[in-house]
């Protein structure tokens, strides 16, 4: 009787999904609603974009970004490393077959060209709320992209580099793993401080990640970026003839983890942006991501986490989500799905 009880209520809750899972889905926004860290790289544009006033913190600089990318702006990441962490008010789904996010940049193809202009690649970063705690502490994974299949040899993994800051509007020297060094050059056209402001007390910054090729050439006089294929934020540009352009749209079985192997995600909880290139010209500066906000392609899809319970009973165990897929509270009221078990309260 018992197990025929469960197999009724298991009926129940998949009906009960089946019709109200689109409806409830259909409240969450398509746009970010948090961003939980913006630690960029010193570049020419940081404490510019957006904004750092005296007294402003990592929060405040945080939520600035929010508001900035909220009204059509963008922010700029700086150098090599230089990230932003972002959320949605609901887990990304990852719906088979299709793309998940697109992620805006401003990227533009130059003047006579069709696969070069101005390209400051971005690689994306995701990871799920696993310990349940609501911050971004867990394990990160990467969607690879073209480079990885386009350019074997000439990407550098498990790049490191530092910056230290030796005081206001002074040069800012950078070291890497791979016995590299320079500075970071200054224009005549920013004369603020490079270096993130708020981020100054320890007195360096030091990012890890994926090292992308230089794409940087000059064609005609003038100095351009090649685009790669796909899988890179601010390298392509948002639009082709007013749709989103498939280069800015991302996969979430692009899941790699920290040996390049594939991960299987069925939904994420953030989302990381940060700068994949070492390159600067003098005239232009430093090649530096900039981000314009992004957008969950499908917010209305019923977490395939509430299906995988029921069917497999994968589920972590110690870990509770709502009939939304929604992670929630072993006291959570309702019915709540742990390892495998539906619970009536």
């Amino acid at each position: 009787m018992k197990t025929f009880t469960y197999y009724l209520l298991t009926l129940a809750v998949l009906a009960f999904v089946a019709i109200t899972g689109a409806s409830a889905q259909s409240l969450n926004s398509p746009y970010i609603n948090k961003v939980y860290e913006y630690v960029p790289a010193p570049g020419q544009f940081i404490n510019t974009m957006p904004e750092w006033e005296e007294g402003d913190d990592a929060g405040a600089m945080a939520q600035k970004c929010l508001e900035l990318i909220a009204d059509e702006g963008m922010i700029c990441l700086g150098g090599f490393g230089g990230y932003v962490t972002f959320g949605f008010d609901h887990p990304v789904v990852n719906v088979a077959g299709e793309y998940d996010l697109y992620i805006m940049g401003n990227a533009f193809v130059g003047t006579g060209l069709t696969d070069a202009g101005s390209s400051e690649p971005g690689i994306v970063m995701v990871s799920r709320d696993d310990n349940g705690n609501g911050l971004p502490d867990d394990e990160w994974y990467e969607l690879s992209g073209s480079a990885d299949v386009d350019s074997i040899g000439k990407v550098v993994y498990n790049y490191a580099i530092t910056y230290n800051f030796a005081g206001d509007r002074k040069p800012i020297a950078w070291t890497d793993n791979q016995g590299g060094k320079g500075v970071m050059t200054r224009n005549a056209y920013h004369d603020q401080e490079y270096f993130p402001s708020w981020l100054t007390a320890n007195g360096s910054l030091t990012f890890t990640g994926t090292l992308l090729p230089k794409n940087m050439y000059k064609e005609n006089g003038n100095f351009v970026m090649k685009f790669l294929r796909y899988g890179y934020v601010d390298n392509q540009p948002n639009l082709i003839d007013g749709k989103k352009n498939e280069a800015c749209c991302f996969n979430l079985d692009w899941a790699v983890d920290n040996n390049r192997q594939p991960v299987k995600l069925s939904q994420v909880d953030f989302v990381r942006v940060y700068c994949a290139m070492n390159q600067i010209n003098v005239l232009l500066g430093e090649t530096s991501t900039e981000f314009a906000g992004a957008e969950d392609l499908h917010p209305s899809a019923v977490p395939t986490a509430v299906v995988d319970i029921n069917a497999t009973g994968t589920c972590e165990n110690g870990i509770y989500y709502d009939l939304t897929g929604r992670r929630t509270d072993v006291n959570a009221k309702g019915v709540i799905i742990s390892n495998g078990k539906l619970i009536v309260k």
